[in-house]
């Protein structure tokens, strides 16, 4: 049997839509760290197994940075501060930066939402705003709960 760019691409093709499509797995904020004691915050177990994986994780869109920002901030509580108009001290450390993959209107910091989209750990700076962020999820959407 010959096989041909058509033919290789057709079975790819169909080979991918046979397969199902990989669920979100529900990650809480309380499950993206464990303690590492003098060290700082460490990645937990779960949260590392779930690196480049889809996941849903519920949370507070903080107060947008500026109107035209790639992404927006997931806290695990309502904030009404800015992180740059106020000092750390009054900014979360339980936050998520979400990088959407396409426009959705802003809903305000006091609306729970469920973000899904891809987990992404490790230190990045977004070369925007030069946001340093430790956990991102890419390629999000989200709704409200």
């Amino acid at each position: 049997m010959i096989v041909t760019r058509r033919t290789l691409l057709a079975t790819g093709l169909a080979a991918a839509l046979a397969r199902p499509a990989r669920a979100a797995e529900p990650l809480a904020f309380g499950e993206l760290y464990r303690n590492a004691g003098l060290m700082g915050l460490e990645f937990s177990d779960k949260a590392k197994a779930l690196d480049g994986r889809p996941v849903t994780i519920a949370g507070f869109m903080a107060p947008m940075l500026k109107v035209q920002a790639d992404f927006v901030v997931l806290t695990r509580e309502p904030v009404t501060v800015c992180p740059f108009c106020q000092s750390s001290a009054d900014w979360p450390a339980d936050l998520v930066v979400v990088y959407l993959a396409g426009s959705q209107p802003y809903v305000g910091n006091e609306v729970p939402i469920a973000v899904t989209g891809t987990l992404e750990l490790g230190e990045y700076t977004d070369p925007g705003s030069e946001f340093v962020s430790m956990v991102r999820v890419r390629d999000a959407r989200y709704v409200e709960v």
